[in-house]
C-alpha cells in the first residue's frame, strides 16, 4: 500500500471512531433509547459459559475465555463462533486471554496452586501446549498482559507479602518468576481481582499497571521497566473490604489511564466507582460523576482522546470526557470490554454474552 492509501485508511478509521464516540455522547431524542443510534449487537456463541476474558484482534477476528475451559474465536465479526477449547480443560476457570492475530493467542487459568495454569496455541486453538503450571499452593493467578508479542508478564495474589509477577520473552512459550525486590509490601488482605482479564494491563513497550483491592486502600502498582520494580498509589475507589477495590484498568498512552470498580456483591452500593489518572498512575482524582453501580471493565473508544466504556453486571456507561463524568448507555449485564485500533468494540460475560458495537442505522 502506498503512504496516500495509508494516510487515507488512517484518516477513515480514525473518522469512523470518531463518529461512533459522537452518536454515543449525543442525547436521546424524546423517546428513543440512549443507544438507539449505536450500541451492543449480541452475537450467537451456542453456550452458556461466562465470558470474562477477552481479546478481539480487529473487527472481524476475536477471542474469548471462560467458564468451564471454554475458549471461541470468530474471524467473521461475530456472525459465527468456533469453539477451539483446549482438550480435557472442562475443570478449568479461564479469566483472561491475549491475542496476537487469528492463529496465536494465550489463555490464562486462574485458582490455587495447579488451578492456575497458562496455555498457548498456535493454529487457531486446533491444538493448544501448556507453558505455565503453578505448583505453590500460595499463589493465584489472576490476569496477564502483553506488551508485545514477545514480551507479557501474569500476576499472582501476594505470597510471602508480595504481588508475584511471571515473564515471558517468547510470546508465553515459556515464563520465569521475576524477582520480588522491586515489588512493595502487599497491604494485609490485598489481592487482585480475576474479574475482567483487566487488572494488569499495559501501554507501550514498557509501562505495566496493576490494580488492587480487598485491603485498607484500593491501590494501583506501577512499573516502567516491564515488572522489575514497582510504586503503589492509593486510589479514591472505596476498598476495605474482600469484595470492594479497582477492578478493571485501561491506559491509552503511558499517561491517561481510567480506574473503575466498586463492590461486586448484588446487594451493596458503589459509590466512587471510577477515577483518573493524567501522570501515568502517580495520582488518581475520583470520577465527578463515576459510574452508578460497580463496573469489572473499561476500555478507552479508538482514535479518540476522551472517549472511553465501562462495563458490569449492571450495564454500561460512557464517558466523553476522559472518565470524568459517566453515563449509562446500555443495561446488559458485561464483565469485560475491549476495542481494536481498526474501530471495532466488543464485550463479553455471563450467560455466553458477547457482543459488538454497531451503528444501529447501518445497511
Amino acid at each position: 500500500m502506498t503512504s496516500m492509501g495509508k494516510t487515507r485508511r488512517t484518516m477513515s478509521v480514525g473518522l469512523i471512531g470518531a463518529a461512533l464516540a459522537l452518536t454515543l455522547a449525543a442525547p436521546a431524542r424524546a423517546g428513543e433509547t440512549p443507544t438507539a443510534a449505536a450500541g451492543w449487537e449480541l452475537t450467537p456463541t451456542g453456550t452458556d459459559a461466562r465470558f470474562r476474558g477477552l481479546a478481539p484482534v480487529d473487527r472481524r477476528t476475536a477471542w474469548a475465555a471462560g467458564s468451564k475451559g471454554t475458549v471461541l474465536r470468530t474471524t467473521d465479526g461475530g456472525r459465527s463462533w468456533r469453539n477451539v477449547s483446549p482438550a480435557g480443560a472442562g475443570d478449568l476457570e479461564f479469566r483472561d486471554v491475549e491475542a496476537f492475530d487469528a492463529r496465536r493467542a494465550v489463555v490464562l487459568a486462574i485458582g490455587e496452586g495447579e488451578a492456575s495454569r497458562v496455555l498457548r496455541t498456535e493454529d487457531g486453538g486446533a491444538t493448544w501446549t501448556e507453558s505455565f503450571r503453578n505448583t505453590d499452593p500460595r499463589a493465584f493467578y489472576d490476569c496477564m498482559t502483553f506488551f508485545d508479542h514477545r514480551h507479557g508478564l501474569a500476576v499472582s495474589d501476594p505470597v510471602d507479602g508480595k504481588y508475584r509477577v511471571l515473564s515471558t520473552r517468547d510470546g508465553g512459550r515459556s515464563w520465569q518468576v521475576l524477582p520480588s525486590a522491586g515489588m512493595p509490601d502487599a497491604l494485609p488482605g490485598e489481592a487482585g481481582f480475576a474479574a475482567s482479564g483487566q487488572c494488569l494491563v499495559s501501554a507501550g513497550p514498557r509501562d505495566v499497571w496493576l490494580a488492587t483491592g480487598g485491603g485498607a486502600t484500593a491501590r494501583v502498582l506501577h512499573s516502567a521497566d516491564r515488572g522489575l520494580t514497582w510504586t503503589a498509589t492509593e486510589t479514591p475507589i472505596p476498598a476495605g473490604d474482600p469484595a470492594r477495590g479497582v477492578f478493571g484498568l485501561a491506559f491509552r498512552d503511558r499517561a491517561h489511564g481510567i480506574a473503575v470498580g466498586g463492590d461486586y456483591r448484588k446487594d451493596q452500593p458503589s459509590p466512587r466507582a471510577g477515577a483518573v489518572s493524567t501522570d501515568g498512575g502517580r495520582t488518581w482524582h475520583g470520577s465527578a460523576t463515576p459510574p452508578p453501580a460497580y463496573r469489572s471493565g473499561v476500555a478507552w473508544l479508538p482514535h479518540g482522546k476522551a472517549a472511553a466504556l465501562a462495563v458490569g453486571p449492571t450495564g454500561t456507561d460512557l464517558t466523553t470526557d476522559g472518565g470524568r463524568t459517566w453515563r449509562t448507555v446500555d443495561t446488559g449485564s458485561y464483565d469485560t470490554v475491549d476495542c481494536t485500533p481498526d474501530g471495532s468494540c466488543w464485550a463479553s460475560g455471563e450467560k455466553g454474552r458477547i457482543a459488538r458495537l454497531v451503528r444501529k442505522d447501518r445497511p
